[in-house]
């Protein structure tokens, strides 16, 4: 269903407020979750093109950076992962 849809439908008295509440809520988990890896997405791509301008400036420091943007990736990754599991929790619960 689309928000439109729901929108109508609760006007129109064929659907209860609780049901259209719960739908809405099951499309903003659905915003969220695709606004959380689209943010997770950009913040990787923008750690990647830093180490690469940073290994390109210092080629002997090549180990700590690459460590280094591998544990900020891993951890924008897992706000990506949380923001997820949230929108599930929404959806199926």
């Amino acid at each position: 269903m689309t928000l439109m849809t729901i929108l109508n439908s609760l006007l129109d008295g064929s659907i209860d407020a609780t049901a259209a509440i719960n739908y809405m809520a099951k499309f903003g988990a659905g915003i969220g979750a695709g606004l959380g890896v689209i943010g997770a997405g950009i913040g990787i791509g923008k750690i990647g093109s830093s180490a690469m301008e940073a290994i390109a400036r210092q080629p002997e420091s090549v180990g700590d950076i690459r460590s280094n943007m591998i544990i900020a990736a891993a951890l924008v990754e897992g706000v990506a992962f949380f923001a997820i599991v949230c929108c599930l929790l929404v959806i199926l619960g």
